[in-house]
């Protein structure tokens, strides 16, 4: 598993995880305030979420939220 994996997994985690009054864009501003990536990053992520159909109209799809709950198992161990 190379770097983008993870980062792509602990994003998928935190919109996952995303309160319900929070945004997409509150999560990429929280994830880049951790210094795991940078904002221009995050937002080169989040775009490439969107074209693998992780993420349709600003919602994990079936796909991004399974890929979610597996980084989460991943994570926990």
């Amino acid at each position: 598993m190379n770097d983008d994996d993870i980062l792509k997994k602990v994003t998928l985690l935190g919109i996952y995880k995303k309160k319900p009054d929070e945004t997409l864009n509150d999560v990429m501003l929280m994830l880049a305030d951790t210094g795991m990536y940078d904002l221009k990053e995050a937002k080169q992520i989040f775009k490439q979420l969107k074209a693998d159909k992780y993420l349709v109209d600003g919602q994990l799809t079936l796909k991004g939220i399974t890929e979610a709950k597996a980084a989460e198992e991943m994570f926990k161990q």
